[in-house]
C-alpha cells in the first residue's frame, strides 16, 4: 500500500444511535436527562461519601465512591459526543478524536472491571471474615487495589490502541455505532485484521469474562461458607446491589467483546446498556438498597439546610 492511501482517512463518519432525523430531538432530550441523572446521582454518592465521617472510614464505601468517579468518567467518554451528534448532521470524529475516545473508553471501562472485582473482594472478606476485616482490607490496601484497577485498565487500553493505530485505514470511513470502538474501527482497516482480531478478542473478551467468573465465584463461595438461613439472607441483601451492577455491566461486555467482531443490529442497543445506562442506574441501586448511604445524605441535606438558613439570618 503506498503512502497516499494510507494517508486518504483522517476524520470517521459515526453511524449514530438513530438513522432517523425526525427522532433524534426527541432522543437528544431523552439521553441528556440520562447523562444529566448519571453526573447529580454519582457526585451526589461521592460527596456523601467525602463528608461522612463513617462511610469515608469503610472500605466498602470508600470502594463506592471511587467506583462512582469511575461510572462518571466512563459516561462522559461518549455520551457527549452522542448528544452532539443528535443535533449535527454530519456527525464527523477526527481520527485523532476517534483513538483517544478508544483509548479512554477501554481504559475506564477496564478499570471497573478490575475496581468491581475488588469490590466483590471487599465483601467476601467482610462477610466470611468479619473478624478480620479491618485488619484487612486497611486503607492503605484499598488504596493499592484501586491504583492498582486504574494501572490494569491503562495497561489494557494501550495495548488495544496500540493494536488499532498500527492499521492502515484508507476507506471506507463511516464507524457502524455512535462512538469509536475497537470492533467497529478495525473493520474499516485496510489490511487482513484475523490475527489482530484474535488478540484484541483474547484481551477484552478474557478480561472481561474472567471478572465475571471471578465475581460469580465470590459469590457463590459466600453463600456456601454461610449456613444459616438468616446469614444467607442477610449476605444476598448485602451483596444483591452488588449482583445486579455486574449483571449490567459485565453481560453487554461479554456479549461485545468475547465473540469474533462481527456486527449484529442489536449491538447499538447493548452498547447504550452499558455505556450510558449502567452509570446512571448505579447510584440508585445502591443508594435505594442501602440504609446507611440514604441516612448520611439526610444528614448532608440537613447540614445544607441548616447553612443556608444562616447565612439568610
Amino acid at each position: 500500500m503506498d503512502e497516499n492511501q494510507t494517508e486518504v482517512v483522517r476524520d470517521f463518519v459515526l453511524a449514530g444511535f438513530s438513522q432517523i432525523p425526525s427522532i433524534e430531538t426527541g432522543l437528544f432530550v431523552l439521553f441528556l436527562f440520562f447523562y444529566v441523572s448519571t453526573w447529580i446521582g454519582n457526585v451526589l454518592i461521592m460527596v456523601t461519601v467525602a463528608s461522612d465521617n463513617y462511610l469515608n472510614s469503610s472500605p466498602m464505601y470508600f470502594l463506592l465512591g471511587n467506583l462512582s468517579f469511575l461510572d462518571l468518567c466512563y459516561s462522559s467518554v461518549t455520551t457527549p459526543k452522542l448528544l452532539a451528534d443528535f443535533l449535527d448532521k454530519d456527525k464527523l470524529i477526527p481520527y485523532d478524536q476517534c483513538i483517544v475516545q478508544l483509548f479512554f473508553l477501554h481504559f475506564v471501562g477496564a478499570a471497573e472491571m478490575f475496581l468491581l472485582t475488588v469490590m466483590a473482594y471487599d465483601r467476601y472478606v467482610a462477610i466470611c471474615r468479619p473478624l478480620h476485616y479491618t485488619t484487612i482490607m486497611s486503607r492503605r490496601l484499598c488504596c493499592v487495589l484501586v491504583a492498582a484497577s486504574w494501572m490494569g485498565g491503562f495497561v489494557h487500553s494501550t495495548v488495544q490502541t496500540i493494536l488499532t493505530i498500527r492499521l492502515p485505514f484508507c476507506g471506507p470511513n463511516q464507524v457502524d455505532n455512535f462512538f469509536c470502538d475497537v470492533p467497529p474501527v478495525i473493520k474499516l482497516a485496510c489490511a487482513d485484521t484475523f490475527v489482530i482480531e484474535l488478540l484484541m478478542v483474547s484481551n477484552s473478551g478474557l478480561i472481561s469474562t474472567s471478572s465475571f467468573v471471578v465475581l460469580v465465584s465470590s459469590y457463590s463461595t459466600i453463600l456456601v461458607k454461610i449456613r444459616s438461613k438468616e446469614g444467607r439472607r442477610k449476605a444476598l441483601s448485602t451483596c444483591g446491589s452488588h449482583l445486579m451492577v455486574v449483571t449490567l455491566f459485565f453481560g453487554p461486555c461479554i456479549f461485545i467483546y468475547a465473540r469474533p467482531f462481527s456486527t449484529f443490529s442489536v449491538d447499538k442497543m447493548v452498547s447504550v446498556l452499558y455505556n450510558v445506562i449502567t452509570p446512571m442506574l448505579n447510584p440508585l441501586i445502591y443508594t435505594l438498597r442501602n440504609k446507611e448511604v440514604k441516612s448520611a445524605m439526610q444528614k448532608l441535606w440537613d447540614r445544607s439546610g441548616l447553612t443556608w438558613k444562616k447565612q439568610e439570618t
